[in-house]
């Protein structure tokens, strides 16, 4: 009886002992919280030079063209309200929609013909990567991309015009018959600034590409050829779905090229004949500083702006890489 009840009390001691459990004064957790928040507020702080000249430059130009386009005003003297008058003068207008027309058409040529000839030509060297052929054809194909846009611009006048070196090789091989002036017909304007602006671009599509490419498991290629698929088939079931994101990459970039290209049209047609080759940016500007139309150049931004987020959203979404 005796050593029973001795040993009871000993039992309970044991289950009641529990490892002791280390926990932080008030004040340390006080201090912890503290330093958390002025992690986070840090963080801020080396951001918030960018953020202001992200305001400042971006930001609040962008808030008045959309506060403008709803005035009629010259730039200098006072605005009167002119609600929606400015936009109804846009989608109304004849010569501003083929304006706006144009900058579509340009999609094809500044986009469509430099991605997809793109994707040959980066193919192509893709398989001449090795050595330094393959670095001296990436950086013929990249050249474009480092020569002024101006200067591209005057070097397409000299070869495009009636005496140039274009008109003079048709000649030369017997086609003179369809010798012109080619940024200057109605006809062939557009198209020969679209050439231009695929010139241009093709080599940055080109690179994008071959980059793209490169990251691919050479096992995906042999696996293709072991199951008895040739160059065409393996183009189509091996690369161009591995090149999901960098075709997306190429399609916003040369989209938003076309949408807002200014310089090469400026340059090389000043818009003309009539307005063949007039594209929105070159319009805002003539209408802002040359016509002192500022709240109708304004609307004119605003709904280039839109059109930019229409094209280039379901772009960004459908080559979006799938994470599940």
């Amino acid at each position: 009886m005796t050593s029973a009840s001795g040993s009871a009390p000993s039992r309970r001691d044991g289950a009641s002992a529990r490892p002791a459990r280390l926990e932080h004064p008030p004040s340390a957790r006080a201090h912890q919280r503290r330093w958390a928040r002025a992690a986070r507020w840090s963080g801020w702080l080396y951001v918030l030079p960018a953020l202001l000249m992200y305001a400042v430059f971006v930001l609040r130009p962008l808030v008045l063209t959309v506060q403008y386009s709803f005035y009629d005003w010259n730039g200098i003297g006072l605005a009167r309200w002119a609600g929606l008058d400015n936009y109804v003068t846009v989608f109304t207008d004849s010569d501003l929609l083929k304006i706006i027309s144009n900058a579509l058409v340009l999609i094809i040529f500044f986009s469509l013909i430099p991605v997809g000839l793109g994707l040959l030509v980066a193919s192509l060297v893709r398989r001449i990567t090795a050595g330094p052929f393959g670095t001296a054809v990436r950086t013929i194909l990249f050249l474009p991309q480092v020569i002024p846009l101006v200067a591209a611009g005057i070097a397409w006048s000299w070869l495009l015009s009636s005496n140039g070196l274009v008109n003079q090789v048709l000649r030369a091989v017997g086609l003179g018959g369809l010798t012109r002036a080619w940024l200057g017909e109605f006809d062939t304007a557009l198209p020969s600034v679209g050439v231009i602006g695929a010139w241009v671009l093709l080599g940055l599509c080109t690179i994008l590409l071959v980059t793209g490419m490169s990251k691919i498991d050479p096992a995906l290629y042999e696996a293709a050829r072991l199951d008895g698929a040739g160059s065409v088939r393996e183009f189509f079931a091996v690369t161009l779905p591995s090149l999901r994101q960098e075709i997306g990459i190429c399609l916003t970039v040369t989209v938003i090229a076309a949408l807002a290209s200014f310089d090469i049209v400026y340059i090389s047609t000043s818009g003309g004949p009539g307005v063949q080759t007039t594209v929105p940016g070159l319009e805002i500007y003539r209408l802002a500083f040359a016509q002192r139309q500022v709240g109708l150049a304004s609307a004119l931004a605003v709904v280039l702006m839109l059109l930019v987020l229409v094209c280039v959203l379901p772009i960004q979404r459908l080559t979006r890489e799938d994470k599940g």
